[in-house]
């Protein structure tokens, strides 16, 4: 398929204090061909204490080198302000001057073609009020099973991605990062098996960064994703490859969710129409619920045995 000429989007970055993972990022990030034409802000956050100050200046050192983009603008916070405030203050500051953008944290390498699909995907849907984010993420071929004859290179999904996406300034405006609605949606068990058909875990996670007993800025684009009946574009064929699955950062360690990025399409063909897929979502509901399976095993075994398997 040819490839469209499309405006680059400005990107943004979110590292803390892993160099070698911010590296493997920047480096992927770079090799796109559409990196010489794209704006990049890069956004670290302030140390949590000072075992983590040498990390987190190694990452800024790594960062204030960079070249190979438009332009750089690096943001580099005092204090900790955590991964879930950092992305809403640093997607909030770029989209104030810019339409759209590309968001990626620290631990996402691309495929040389993400940068073209994103722009695409942005420039495909901008005027399609119901699509509310891009994603460059999709999981495996070996754990999600697509159905057998799918032959459409992206599908539209209520969940939001969080691992390599983007979107626009009038969507990103739509969010309610207070979740105000979160009183009557805890009493509505309707509304939370709707929300839930992105994925089971979607109501029990809400609920747990509400209660306080995690952070997290993805579940309430998600819940605004519901809110809005809005959806996302996910490709067939992921764009990114997750490398923080070592136990570095907040992620368990696990090897089956990597990516291989040589499958990734140079380019892909946008359905006419924005329809979830029924057997699609089958496929990535019985995705999630794998995988929360395999979460509460681990946290089973960890209070049982006080390690990880």
């Amino acid at each position: 398929m040819m490839r469209t000429a499309v405006a680059s989007a400005p990107i943004a970055i979110f590292v803390y204090n892993r160099p070698t993972h911010a590296a493997a990022t920047l480096a992927a990030l770079r090799g796109n061909e559409l990196a010489t034409e794209s704006d990049l802000f890069v956004f670290s956050d302030g140390a949590r204490g000072e075992a983590d100050r040498p990390a987190v200046e190694a990452v800024r050192a790594l960062v204030r080198a960079v070249t190979g983009f438009r332009s750089l603008t690096v943001v580099e916070k005092a204090h900790n302000e955590g991964l879930a405030a950092s992305i809403i203050a640093g997607v909030s500051q770029v989209l104030a001057k810019w339409s759209q953008v590309i968001v990626l944290e620290d631990d996402i390498v691309t495929s040389p073609y993400f940068l073209h699909y994103m722009n695409q995907a942005l420039d495909r849907y901008r005027d399609t009020p119901r699509v509310f984010s891009i994603g460059g993420y999709n999981p495996p071929e070996h754990v999600m099973r697509f159905p057998h004859g799918y032959s459409r290179q992206v599908y539209f999904n209520p969940r939001c991605c969080s691992q390599g996406w983007a979107t626009w300034r009038d969507r990103w405006e739509k969010a309610d990062w207070n979740v105000a609605r979160y009183d009557s949606f805890r009493r509505d068990l309707v509304a939370q098996r709707a929300f839930n058909e992105g994925g089971e875990d979607l109501t029990d996670t809400l609920i747990a960064e509400r209660e306080g007993r995690m952070e997290s800025w993805a579940i309430r684009w998600a819940f605004t994703h519901f809110l809005q009946h809005a959806v996302a574009v996910y490709p067939v064929r992921s764009y990114v490859d997750n490398i923080g699955h070592d136990g570095s950062g907040v992620h368990a360690p696990s090897q089956i969710l990597r990516n291989d990025l040589s499958r990734a399409l140079p380019a892909v063909e946008f359905p006419p129409e924005v329809q979830v897929d029924p057997e699609v979502m089958r496929a990535f509901r019985r995705y999630y619920f794998v995988r929360a399976q395999f979460r509460a095993l681990r946290r089973f075994l960890l209070r049982m045995f006080g390690r990880a398997t």
